[in-house]
């Protein structure tokens, strides 16, 4: 049994982490650690999993009893962590926060999007989980990079929802304010876009044009519907045997050559593909749920990479009939 610990145990991600773990069959949770929530029962704050643990949350860290730990914590607060702790030696990683996602002098984690990095991640330690956006948009351009087709500007909008923005209230996710609502962020200056940049050059060093991604808030809870837009004169059906071909050893990215919604994707971890040509464009659509593909499901993927499990295990989930 592979044994778990949780640092930053109280949000969303580690809500569908715990989720997904607790019917692991692999997988033994030896500590789920929140300083706010200590003492308390997980089913105080994830009320979703009433039935399925009695564990506590805790504010003792004992990494020497976990083989790897997960990081659900906020921006900024996984490199404090280990720049300050020292770490046993043979534990493992996987941070779901963006502070390891992109390479620098001393950086030692993988980037973990398992459809690019797939042998690196089972050879690792350290891996930094990728962004939710970063997920949705990636995977909808990594066969064109590998193909060196990328020959001039990109562009991307996409739509997620409040789950997205984290279990903190704020004035933008605020019911009154988010229902029957919709707006953009971060226009053109996403902290996604690098990460996004990084891989599409990894797999295509020429590429140097713009990545025009608008993000926009939804009035729904979980996804991401994500729409992108690049020059292309292959035909259609080429297209597809291109992207199928990438995917082949992909268990959780599907083409499909009618079009897609959002509620195909709710509660999985699958990402679905769907292309059209108009005249000398291509347009990609994809399709995730932010909180399982585009981050926990994404996390139990790469610890069965890890530990040299079959990738699926924990993680055929099924989206709801309606």
């Amino acid at each position: 049994m592979i044994k778990v610990g949780i640092i930053g145990g109280a949000g969303y991600t580690a809500g569908e982490l715990l989720r997904l773990l607790l019917n692991h069959p692999e997988v033994e949770i030896g500590f789920v650690h929140s300083t706010s929530n200590a003492g308390n029962r997980l089913t105080d704050v994830h009320e979703g999993l009433y039935g399925d643990t009695d564990l506590v949350f805790t504010d003792a860290l004992p990494l020497d009893e976990v083989d790897v730990v997960f990081f659900c914590t906020a921006h900024g607060d996984t490199r404090k962590f280990m720049e300050s702790h020292t770490l046993p030696g043979q534990l493992k990683v996987i941070d779901l926060s963006m502070d390891y996602r992109l390479k620098a002098p001393g950086n030692e984690f993988i980037y973990g999007l398992p459809e690019l990095n797939r042998r690196a991640t089972c050879q690792s330690k350290y891996v930094a989980n990728p962004g939710c956006f970063a997920t949705a948009i990636q995977l909808g351009l990594l066969p064109l990079a590998k193909n060196l087709l990328l020959s001039g500007d990109i562009m991307v909008n996409a739509i997620t929802g409040s789950t997205g923005a984290g279990v903190k209230p704020g004035a933008t996710t605020h019911f009154s304010w988010r229902n029957d609502n919709i707006s953009i962020y971060k226009a053109f200056e996403h902290q996604h876009v690098p990460e996004i940049r990084q891989s599409l050059k990894q797999l295509q060093n020429s590429f140097d044009s713009e990545i025009d991604f608008i993000p926009y808030r939804g009035d729904f809870a979980r996804g991401i519907f994500c729409t992108i837009v690049v020059k292309n004169t292959m035909e259609t059906d080429e297209l597809y045997k291109m992207y199928e071909q990438y995917y082949e050893r992909d268990s959780f990215v599907h083409l499909v050559r009618k079009s897609i919604d959002l509620k195909q994707v709710v509660n999985t971890n699958k990402c679905l593909i769907h292309l059209e040509r108009h005249g000398g464009k291509l347009l990609i659509v994809t399709c995730i749920d932010n909180l399982l593909k585009g981050a926990s499901g994404t996390a139990v993927h790469n610890m069965n990479l890890l530990f040299n499990l079959e990738e699926t295990v924990g993680l055929r989930l099924k989206p709801s009939a309606f």
